[in-house]
């Protein structure tokens, strides 16, 4: 089956669910600003939309090469699935149209919005009708310990709290962002290489302003983190941020 035609948004799945939102738009802005300039970046935290954004550029072209570019690189350790949108979004249509056209837009984009939700509303029932023949689900009973569980995913094996990145569990790797352009290897290994086990930095191709540092054990990650996170760099005005890789 062909793709949705050509359009300035790119549709982005596949990204690390347990990313903040700023964090994230932050990391998509520093990758895609290379391919043209960015309108707009969409990313949401409820959970249907989570894992999911949409970059907004000015022009088609500068979408495409993104899309080409940048097709499967691994951001937060997960390959980024990309394509054009399917439907052009709300600030393409008001950059380029009037506000008639961007009014008609918006209410076709909710009408479409609305006949989803009422399909899905109708998938559920049907499902759950047939996990429970006879029973009718009370869709307004409220599911026990609703407080305990709204920092919670599903996973496989149960469910594992989403971690902001300040409080990951330590490990041996270290996760360093915010890094001047100019920062190389041997400038990073400068600062921590002074702790003890410290093994090597790894840069990832194409992008700039992270690394990766690794220790021998947590105990050299865990004092290279206290003693470097927060430290400013460059001109004193760029704060290294210090956190530990996600496992």
């Amino acid at each position: 089956m062909s793709g949705p035609p050509p359009s300035a948004t790119v549709y982005v799945r596949n990204l690390e669910e347990r990313i903040k939102v700023p964090e994230l738009k932050e990391a998509l802005t520093e990758l895609f600003s290379e391919y043209g300039e960015i309108i707009d970046i969409v990313a949401k935290t409820n959970l249907k939309a989570k894992g999911q954004a949409f970059i907004v550029f000015d022009s088609v072209e500068s979408a495409q090469k993104a899309i080409e570019e940048v097709q499967g690189f691994e951001l937060f350790d997960k390959p980024m699935q990309l394509a054009f949108a399917r439907t052009r979004s709300d600030a393409s249509v008001k950059r380029t149209g009037d506000e008639d056209e961007f009014e008609s837009h918006k209410r076709r984009r909710l009408a479409e919005k609305d006949k989803k939700k009422a399909a899905e509303a109708a998938e559920e029932q049907k499902r759950l009708k047939r996990a429970a023949p006879g029973v009718v689900p009370d869709t307004n009973a409220r599911p026990a310990k609703a407080s305990r569980g709204a920092g919670l995913k599903s996973t496989n094996a149960g469910a594992a709290a989403v971690i902001p990145d300040e409080y990951l569990p330590p490990n041996k790797i270290l996760f360093v962002q915010n890094l001047p352009e100019e920062y190389d290897i041997d400038a990073l290994t400068a600062i921590f290489g002074r702790y003890e086990g410290f093994r090597e930095v790894r840069l990832v191709p194409g992008r700039r302003g992270i690394a990766f540092i690794e220790y021998e054990s947590e105990a050299g990650a865990i004092s290279a983190k206290e003693n470097t996170a927060g430290m400013a760099l460059g001109d004193g005005t760029q704060i290294m941020k210090v956190t530990y890789q996600r496992q």
